[in-house]
């Protein structure tokens, strides 16, 4: 763990010196594509002290200066295949928006949807050497949680102190300061599998760029789409991805759980190709124009033209009504809403006071999927688009692009980890994390 710790503050403090210098990169490396945002810091914001803790508290202004998107290529269900493949996409959308901005950037904070992420809830608890919390009594609690056995090959890719309780006050967000004497913690982390980032992390030195921080997409993704009351009371986030489906669970503006389906839009595109045996490009095409997930007695009457890749324009022609095509594209909708409903009964969203779900991410524009995640999640849904942030071009307002605009929220303004705080060294070594993080001392 005293790895992951000295790891994780070094790539903080990397991020602060870039944003400090005024230029960082962000980048979304998705299933279906790679999006990238440059960033430039006018400098902080005035932010009380109180609403965050940590060696990060106080968010930075920024605008964005450079933005570009590319065909994803080389990624499979979030994660690398190929690296060649996905460094050529890497390299081209950031040159391209390095090109827009007219700056270079060498630090890049990337988030991915893959890694089956997994979640755990831990506990801590100690007695405060003083009547008065200080900070090192926030290190103390956070080395006392009892970390469970991650298993072999995980990596610790998130780990937020979401409820701070003194005595019989709970809830607190900075317990410093405070007179009490027992101080507890809960701990939300969360875990994914340790080649995701190794590849990730090597791409992008292939690219010649350091990477300053890496997040989950479910995660980020919550920050553009979920407004302040929602993430307070409970929501739940859905970013429907190319190659796979985000789950993260929102409560007192923090995360709580978060998980994945490994399905997505592309899913839907492999079944309207293979079903109306036409090319994947047209296919994507057909889903983008008239791809719904209601039919209604009008749609039999609409006819679509499809192509096909033979060349006989007279063998390739084909018509099919648009009933036939929703017919394909629900059947496949319905299953990954059916598998995010099971994710969330696992989270308790139940108990939440809130109870919204916001859907975001590509696959989120089919229309009608509002309607259908209502009654397959029995909640109230609504669709999700990013916050408008200064800068952003209209063709980066889409919900496809909630998570390349999260992480650059993020960045601007991230949240507290355990490695936000100075933790006891002597205590961090020979924790039972060691394995998990093995990654740390071998690669960085």
């Amino acid at each position: 763990m005293n790895d992951l710790y000295q790891t994780q503050r070094a790539m903080r403090a990397m991020r602060k010196a870039a944003i400090q210098r005024g230029v960082i990169a962000v980048i979304d490396v998705g299933s279906s594509k790679v999006a990238c945002l440059i960033l430039r810091f006018d400098g902080p914001s005035n932010v009380s002290s109180g609403e965050v803790i940590g060696s990060m508290a106080g968010q930075s202004s920024f605008r964005v200066i450079g933005a570009s998107t590319t065909k994803s290529r080389g990624i499979r269900f979030g994660e690398i295949e190929s690296m060649a493949e996905t460094e050529r996409a890497i390299r081209t959308a950031l040159q391209a928006a390095q090109k827009m901005a007219l700056v270079r950037v060498d630090h890049v904070i990337a988030c991915f949807s893959g890694g089956a992420p997994r979640s755990y809830g831990v506990f801590g608890e100690i007695t405060t050497e003083n009547a008065v919390v200080a900070s090192h009594d926030i290190g103390r609690v956070l080395v006392a949680c009892d970390l469970p056995d991650f298993g072999e090959n995980r990596a610790v890719l998130h780990a937020h102190p979401i409820n701070f309780t003194l005595d019989d006050r709970s809830w607190m967000s900075d317990p410093r300061g405070h007179i009490g004497q027992k101080l507890s913690v809960d701990l939300h982390i969360m875990t994914v599998k340790e080649r995701t980032i190794l590849n990730l992390n090597h791409c992008m030195r292939r690219c010649d760029f350091e990477l300053a921080g890496v997040a989950s997409s479910a995660y980020v993704s919550a920050h553009s789409a979920l407004v302040e009351d929602e993430q307070e009371l409970g929501a739940a986030c859905i970013d429907m991805g190319g190659g796979s489906t985000g789950v993260s669970v929102f409560f007192k503006k923090h995360l709580i759980f978060a998980d994945s389906v490994r399905l997505g839009g592309d899913h839907v595109t492999s079944d309207i190709s293979m079903g109306l045996q036409i090319p994947t490009a047209a296919a994507e095409r057909i889903k983008t124009l008239y791809g719904g997930t209601m039919a209604t007695g009008m749609d039999d009457r609409e006819i679509i033209e499809t192509d096909g890749s033979s060349g006989d324009w007279e063998h390739d022609r084909r018509q099919v009504s648009r009933s036939e095509l929703i017919g394909i594209i629900r059947p496949r909708m319905e299953e990954i809403l059916e598998d995010v409903r099971d994710r969330l009964d696992v989270a308790g969203f139940d108990n939440l006071p809130g109870k919204q779900i916001v859907l975001t991410g590509g696959a989120s524009q089919i229309p009608g999927i509002d309607g259908l995640a209502a009654r397959i999640l029995g909640q109230h849904v609504r669709l999700g688009r990013p916050v408008r942030v200064q800068g952003l071009p209209q063709a980066a307002t889409s919900p496809a692009f909630s998570g390349v605009v999260g992480l650059a929220l993020n960045a601007a303004n991230p949240q507290d980890e355990w490695w936000d705080f100075e933790v006891p060294q002597s205590q961090l070594i020979g924790r039972p994390v060691r394995r998990a993080v093995r990654w740390f001392r071998d690669n960085w």
